[in-house]
């Protein structure tokens, strides 16, 4: 058999293969290996890139997360910082306003002072008033009975008088007639009394004695209110030779005080049984004003007239000066006294004036 002329190139590249094929592998391997270590340090740097990427990454959000707790802390303080200063202005606000109310109570308190002052004032001066209208009124009343009861005196006079003209005028000497004693009688001597002045005598010797000694008389009778006459103005009621109104209309003491004076007269006096039982007849059934009062001295009951509480008619537990001012008195419906509150207002009131001729 002929051999190929690449037979020898053949078997030189077998030979060489098998001389070479250690190395080759060895070199393969080697490679192999290196390479591996390559990957491996590639993947340790690339783990460790990351890991280190990581950690700044939690680093930077842990930073941040820092700061934005520090910033919530920082807003909190600032928070609470400016409720207790909220608080702190309301706490004031609040003692302030208890203050002002303090403050406001003291002042309350300093007006009703005032006000009670002002009040006590107005009442002293209403009462200090009403004493002096009182007086003046009580002094004007007194000075009409006298002259009233000169007036009666002088009729009664010159109607006794004998042998008087008409027209003729009696001598001014009989206006001394109240200096005479009241006890003086008719019966007495035949000579004028040593009051009696000396022109008397000269004026009506005959008669002077027994003219003096009655009117004397008729003088001491007429002491008695309305003694003398029994004539009463229209819509006026006629008792024991007194004469009585009785109104009607709300008003209070006062009120009736000067209704009473601006019809000649003054609130009833009652001094004896027949005049209560005659009052009591006429009496308004929710209570008529009288004209007893104790406005000067609490306690001390005095009549219009001018004269002390003698005979009275109070109801059983009066007077009781209920609420510490009661201090004007009514005839009740069923005839009983009572005191009242001045300001109150009653339906009837009694007036009583002395008769005429």
């Amino acid at each position: 058999m002929e051999e190929s002329p690449y037979s020898d190139v053949l078997d030189l590249h077998r030979q060489r293969r098998r001389c070479c094929r250690p190395g080759v592998l060895t070199a393969l391997l080697g490679l192999v290996t290196t390479a591996l270590w390559a990957g491996l340090l590639t993947l340790l740097l690339l783990w460790r890139w990351d890991t280190v990427q990581d950690l700044k990454q939690l680093e930077d959000t842990a930073a941040l997360n820092i700061s934005q707790v520090s910033k919530d802390l920082e807003r909190h303080k600032g928070d609470q910082m400016a409720q207790r200063s909220q608080e702190a202005q309301a706490l004031r606000t609040v003692e302030e306003i208890q203050a002002e109310q303090r403050r406001m109570k003291t002042q309350d308190s300093e007006l009703f002072r005032d006000l009670d002052g002002l009040r006590e004032d107005l009442t002293n001066l209403k009462s200090q008033g009403l004493n002096e209208r009182r007086a003046a009124l009580t002094s004007l009343e007194r000075l009409q009975e006298e002259v009233s009861k000169l007036w009666v005196e002088l009729r009664v006079s010159n109607a006794r008088t004998p042998k008087v003209t008409p027209g003729e005028m009696l001598p001014p000497t009989l206006l001394t007639v109240p200096l005479v004693p009241t006890m003086m009688s008719t019966t007495g001597p035949t000579t004028a009394p040593a009051t009696v002045p000396a022109r008397v005598s000269t004026t009506a010797p005959a008669t002077a004695p027994a003219l003096v000694s009655a009117t004397a008389v008729l003088l001491s009778l007429s002491s008695t209110p309305g003694s003398m006459c029994n004539t009463c103005p229209e819509e006026w009621v006629s008792f024991q030779r007194k004469c009585y109104y009785f109104g009607e209309g709300a008003k209070r003491w006062i009120q009736a005080r000067f209704a009473c004076s601006k019809l000649h007269g003054r609130l009833v006096s009652i001094h004896n049984q027949e005049e209560q039982d005659f009052l009591a007849k006429y009496v308004n059934k929710k209570g008529s004003w009288i004209g007893l009062r104790d406005l000067d001295i609490e306690g001390e009951f005095v009549w219009m007239d001018g004269s002390p509480l003698e005979y009275s008619n109070w109801r059983p537990g009066e007077p009781n000066n209920g609420g510490e001012g009661e201090d004007c008195v009514m005839m009740l419906g069923l005839g009983q006294w009572n005191d009242a509150f001045c300001n109150s207002y009653l339906e009837g009131w009694m007036c009583d004036r002395l008769a005429t001729c």
